[in-house]
């Protein structure tokens, strides 16, 4: 699976639409097998779902996201888990462990507006 999770500081970038910086990684087996850093172009937010696409993302992790953006990534066939926050190493641990609704990975003030996913579905 190869997963994208937006980085701002070292922590899940707070807004996907606006966000410069993905760590992109390979994972097989449970195990981390590459990571890279990719940059995003911050002045067409729709060019950051072009690039997701090309990279070949399987899921997107991050912080808030604009619904037209969401629905653009969910078009292409990338799996969105947003509204996260926290450090990126302990929410790469959380996706691989499939613990991702830890409530700790939660945007404070989040509310759960999009359909709950089964625990385990990537």
């Amino acid at each position: 699976m190869k997963l994208a999770l937006t980085v701002w500081d070292g922590r899940i970038s707070p807004v996907f639409d606006v966000c410069r910086q993905a760590l992109v990684v390979d994972v097989e087996g449970g195990r981390i097998v590459s990571r890279s850093a990719e940059t995003l172009d911050s002045a067409n937010p729709a060019s950051k779902v072009d690039r997701l696409a090309a990279l070949g993302v399987a899921t997107l992790v991050c912080g808030a996201i604009s619904a037209p953006l969401q629905l653009a990534l969910l078009a292409r066939g990338i799996e969105v888990f947003a509204f996260i926050a926290g450090e990126v190493d302990d929410v790469l641990r959380a996706v691989i462990a499939h613990q991702l609704s830890n409530p700790s990975l939660r945007m404070p003030g989040y509310r759960e507006t999009q359909p709950a996913r089964p625990e385990g579905k990537r």
